[in-house]
C-alpha cells in the first residue's frame, strides 16, 4: 500500500482535541508539512499556547490513529513534532512614526564641540539628499539657534485635529527646534529636572516633524535626567559620542559610551567622533599641531571596540562660520565641508549596518 498525505489526514480526523472536542485536522492543528519517505512519516502539530496540557496526549493519539487507520508498517513514533503557534509580538509604537532613524549626539563633558558637530552633521546629511531634523536637546545651553542664524525666529503653532502643534524652523535643508526659540536668550534657564524633561518631550511629541530619514538630537553634556528622558520617550537608533583627544575628555567620553551600552539603557553606539584632533592654521594648511594630544579618540574607540567615525581638526573657519550662523558644512567648496560630508557618509554606513544586524530599539523601561 502506498502511503499518501490524504491517508494520513483521514486517519488524523479520528483524533479530537480535548479542549474543544473537534478533530485536529478541522481545527487546523496539523501543519502543512507532511513528509513521506518510504514508510517514514513526519509532520507537526501546532498548539495555541506553550505547555499545552493536552499536547503529549494528542501527539500519542495521532501516532496511534495513523498506525490503526493507515497501517502498522508506518514509521511514525517519535516523528510528530509538537510546536506552539507563534503569536506576533506588537511592534513598538514610536512617537515619531514617520522618522526612520533617531541619532543622539552626546558628550561626556562640555566644551568639546558637540553642538558644532551636530549642526554640521545635520547639514551634511541634508546635502547628501536625506530629509533631516535637528532637535536642540541641550535645555540649559541651547546654541543651535545661533549656529543656524535663527536666534530671532519664532516657530508657528498651528491647531491640528484639536491639538496645538509646533512647526519647526527650516534652514539649510534641516528642520530645527530648540528651547532657545521660546525663552529669553539673555536669561539663564533655571529649571528643575522634571520641568526640563517635560519641555523637551513637548518639542518632540507636539511638533510637526513630518517624514525624516534622520532625526539628530544635540544632547546636553554629561549623563543626566535629559538622557534618561529621551531613552524612555523614544527608541533611539544609535548614539554618537563626541570627544577631544585630551585625557580629561576621554575619561568622560568613556562614561558616556558605557551609559548608552549599559544593560538598563542598551542603546547602540554608532561610533566616536574625535573633535579638535589637531590645529591647522589657515596660513599653514599642511601643518598639524596636536594641542590636546594625539589620537586619544582613536585609542578609546579601539579600546571600546566601536568605530571612529571621524577626526575633525581645530580650524578657525569652523568657529567663524558657526558664530556667523552659517555652519561650515554649507560651504560646498570648503575642505572642511567635505570632511563633514565624509563624516555624514560614515554615519549613514554605520546606521545601515546597525539596522541590518539589530532589531529596532524600543523605549527603555527604567526599573527603580
Amino acid at each position: 500500500m502506498t502511503i499518501s498525505p490524504k491517508l494520513i489526514l483521514d486517519a488524523l480526523m479520528h483524533v479530537r482535541y480535548p479542549g474543544t472536542g473537534k478533530d485536529i485536522v478541522t481545527s487546523g492543528m496539523v501543519q502543512d508539512n507532511i513528509r513521506i519517505e518510504g514508510n517514514k512519516v513526519t509532520f507537526s502539530l501546532v498548539f495555541e499556547k506553550p505547555n499545552d496540557p493536552f499536547a503529549k496526549s494528542v501527539g500519542k493519539a495521532a501516532e496511534q490513529a495513523i498506525l490503526t487507520y493507515v497501517g502498522e508498517q508506518v514509521d511514525i513514533k517519535g516523528n510528530i513534532e509538537l510546536i506552539t503557534k507563534e503569536i506576533p509580538k506588537p511592534k513598538p509604537v514610536s512617537i515619531l512614526n514617520h522618522v526612520k532613524n533617531i541619532i543622539a549626539v552626546s558628550s561626556g563633558k562640555g566644551g568639546v564641540g558637540k553642538s558644532t558637530i551636530s549642526s554640521n552633521l545635520a547639514i551634511a546629511l541634508a546635502s547628501l539628499g536625506y530629509k533631516v531634523g535637528l532637535l536642540d536637546a541641550d535645555i540649559h545651553g541651547p546654541s543651535i539657534p545661533k549656529m543656524f542664524g535663527v536666534e530671532d525666529a519664532h516657530p508657528e503653532v498651528r491647531e491640528i485635529d484639536g491639538k496645538h502643534i509646533i512647526i519647526p524652523i527650516e534652514k539649510y535643508g534641516v528642520k530645527i527646534l530648540s528651547i532657545g526659540f521660546f525663552v529669553d536668550p539673555e536669561q539663564a534657564l533655571v529649571w528643575r529636572g522634571a520641568v526640563s524633561s517635560n519641555a523637551l518631550k513637548q518639542l518632540i511629541t507636539d511638533a510637526e516633524w513630518g517624514e525624516l530619514d534622520f532625526f539628530v538630537m544635540d544632547l546636553p553634556p554629561g549623563t543626566g535626567d535629559i538622557h534618561l528622558t529621551l531613552v524612555q520617550t523614544m527608541g533611539i537608533t544609535g548614539a554618537i559620542v563626541v570627544t577631544t583627544p585630551q585625557d580629561v575628555a576621554l575619561a568622560d567620553a568613556r562614561k558616556g559610551v558605557n551609559m548608552f551600552m549599559g544593560e538598563k539603557v542598551n542603546v547602540p553606539v554608532l561610533g566616536l567622533i574625535e573633535n579638535m584632533s589637531w590645529f591647522t592654521p589657515a596660513e599653514l594648511p599642511e601643518n598639524k599641531y596636536y594641542i590636546f594630544g594625539k589620537e586619544g579618540g582613536k585609542r578609546l574607540a579601539d579600546e571600546l571596540n566601536i568605530p571612529l567615525l571621524g577626526q575633525i581638526p581645530l580650524v578657525q573657519s569652523i568657529r567663524e562660520s558657526g558664530d556667523a550662523g552659517r555652519p561650515i558644512a554649507c560651504d560646498e567648496n570648503s575642505i572642511m565641508s567635505l570632511a563633514f560630508k565624509h563624516l555624514a557618509q560614515n554615519v549613514v554606513e554605520q546606521v545601515d549596518l546597525r539596522n541590518k544586524n539589530r532589531a529596532a530599539t524600543i523605549k527603555v523601561e527604567i526599573i527603580k
